[in-house]
């Protein structure tokens, strides 16, 4: 039944490599920034909160196809020479996928109790202890299942970088498919990996979840 995906496996599977790292990539790079969004979405400075408010808010309202086709052909006439599809992608992603996590860093900090925070400083910790020891802590915890669900986002929507030509797992097996023409076997194998990816992701967060509740994280 799925002879053309055990023909071409390892060109498939080549593809899916390139997914994985293209995921990785962006997941580095978008909770890195997202954190200096997120603190940049909490601060009193205007100067900081209206660019980075701006910024968050036009980038979640496009499309991420139409940032990674923007990124990959305006930047070449800006920069004066082409950039690789992959380095594109990453870069498009990074700059999408920043807005969300930074929403996420900037709701988990803001959880917490003020009166937590006046207890802390009451005990002579100074904001810097208070941060490190208390409040990062406590806010990755209750982080932790919406990053965990936005990084399966991340890992889906990375089938949309084919526009730009990047030979990722989606665009290979449509390759493939050109030759075999075998859709419902290819492109059930491509389904079939990516459910499971995001079905074992999406346990993982609900387990957080439930520790949570439990613990009285969350």
């Amino acid at each position: 039944m799925f002879d053309a995906v055990f023909r071409n496996l390892p060109f498939l599977m080549g593809g899916f490599l390139v997914t994985l790292q293209l995921t990785f990539c962006a997941l580095a790079g978008g909770i890195a920034l997202g954190v200096l969004v997120g603190l940049g979405r909490i601060s009193r400075k205007k100067w900081i909160y209206y660019p980075v408010t701006l910024y968050v808010n036009f980038i979640r309202n496009i499309p991420l196809i139409l940032v990674i086709f923007w990124f990959y052909f305006v930047m070449p006439i800006l920069a004066g020479r082409a950039m690789p599809p992959f380095i594109s992608a990453v870069i498009s992603f990074i700059i999408f996928e920043a807005t969300y996590f930074g929403e996420i860093f900037r709701a988990g900090y803001q959880s917490i109790s003020r009166d937590l925070i006046h207890a802390a400083f009451a005990t002579g910790l100074t904001y810097s202890q208070t941060a490190r020891y208390i409040l990062v802590p406590i806010a990755f915890r209750r982080m932790l299942p919406s990053l965990i669900t936005q990084s399966i986002v991340t890992f889906q929507d990375t089938s949309l970088a084919f526009v730009i030509g990047l030979q990722e797992f989606v665009r290979r097996t449509s390759i493939v498919d050109n030759l075999e023409v075998r859709s419902i076997q290819l492109f059930g194998f491509v389904a079939l990996v990516f459910f499971i990816f995001c079905f074992l992701g999406s346990r993982v967060a609900r387990h957080f979840e439930e520790k949570g509740r439990r613990t009285g994280v969350i």
